[in-house]
């Protein structure tokens, strides 16, 4: 597997996830699912449309979403918001996606101190106390 397939392989896992917070707080404002994929798209979260209509159903079924059709247009199309329990979803992932954040970045600066390389506030550390 190339590196390139790999990283994107990783990625894609890793973004996966985050989809689902993506949904339900861009949803707190009524949308259909594709206006969604615009406004994942926007925020630069992938999201490609195979996977989103199917997740849509799914957080309806777990009633973290509503829906209602709107008839008025020339085609009917389906408008989906996040539910109460939703929103409350959404702010507990929240705090995880951030419990996460710092976590990693916790491992990042140990793993940064085991290899001997310094940021800048390690180098002003070892410069000592500053003299007057």
């Amino acid at each position: 597997m190339k590196d390139t397939d790999l990283l994107d392989a990783h990625r894609q896992e890793l973004w996966r996830g985050t989809v689902v917070l993506a949904s339900l707080l861009a949803l707190q404002k009524p949308g259909y699912g594709y206006g969604l994929l615009d406004t994942l798209e926007r925020a630069g979260v992938p999201a490609p449309a195979n996977t989103l209509y199917p997740l849509l159903r799914r957080l309806e079924g777990q009633a973290l979403l509503t829906s209602e059709w709107d008839t008025s247009g020339s085609r009917p199309r389906k408008f989906y918001r996040t539910s109460r329990e939703g929103v409350r979803l959404a702010q507990e992932l929240q705090k995880e996606f951030s419990a996460i954040d710092r976590a990693l970045g916790r491992l990042a600066t140990e793993a940064e101190a085991d290899s001997g390389t310094t940021t800048d506030r390690d180098a002003d550390s070892a410069a000592g106390p500053a003299t007057t």
